[in-house]
């Protein structure tokens, strides 16, 4: 029997980013002798994604001193220090992968960054792949992107799956183009009705988890 596969989004799917940001701008803005004001302002900077050309703008903007690049190298450090996923959701993908699905990560960004993080959490040790998108340059919502995610998992978008993500246009919408079914993780958020709908809404990745786990005991029933 083939393997299904399920694709996970990466921040504030299986890690909560904005809450690892606050605590960081907190933390940018007391170790470089800046104030409330300005961390406001440079949360507002790195709110969406984060990228080296990020830290030229917060360089020029706060008139710091240290060079760009090692602005960049000290995020990567601090975010991956500060960043954590539940020990619910590491156990849910073990549980996925020994139910006989292919699990992986789809996720928009910097290879640093995206890459620490997935292995600072260990997020890294309970999936089959992962796929950041400046490796190819292929951002959600691309089909490409889903592709070769897939392929880091051994699978292929024409086998089908699923894409769990909290973002309507990157993840439901796609996961759709895709090919794929799809899971919003709503995090308390009301849905976008211009976007299209995704096949179920869960409070947050564990649930989603569940849910396709329930999914394979349908299969498993309906098969024997």
């Amino acid at each position: 029997m083939r393997r299904p596969l399920v694709l996970f989004d990466l921040d504030n799917t299986l890690v909560n980013r904005r809450g690892t940001l606050a605590g960081w701008s907190a933390q940018f803005t007391s170790r470089h002798g800046l104030g409330d004001q300005e961390q406001a302002g440079l949360l507002g900077m790195v709110a969406e994604r984060t990228y080296p050309s990020t830290f030229d703008a917060i360089r020029t903007r706060y008139g710091l001193l240290m060079p760009a690049e090692e602005l960049w190298r000290s995020y990567c450090a601090d975010i991956a220090a500060m960043v954590s996923c539940p020990g619910a959701v590491l156990d849910g993908l073990d549980e996925l992968r020994a139910a006989g699905w292919r699990v992986g990560v789809a996720t928009n960004g910097a290879v640093d960054i995206q890459w620490d993080k997935l292995r600072a959490t260990g997020i890294v040790d309970h999936v089959d792949g992962a796929f950041v998108s400046e490796e190819a340059d292929a951002r959600k919502p691309e089909v490409r992107h889903f592709a070769l995610a897939a392929a880091r998992c051994g699978a292929a978008l024409g086998d089908g799956g699923w894409m769990v993500g909290d973002n309507p246009v990157n993840d439901i919408g796609g996961g759709h183009l895709a090919g794929l079914r799809t899971v919003w993780v709503d995090n308390g958020r009301s849905w976008v009705q211009q976007a299209p709908d995704p096949d179920h809404t869960v409070p947050h990745a564990r649930a989603a988890i569940d849910l396709l786990l329930r999914c394979t005991a349908v299969r498993a029933r309906t098969a024997s």
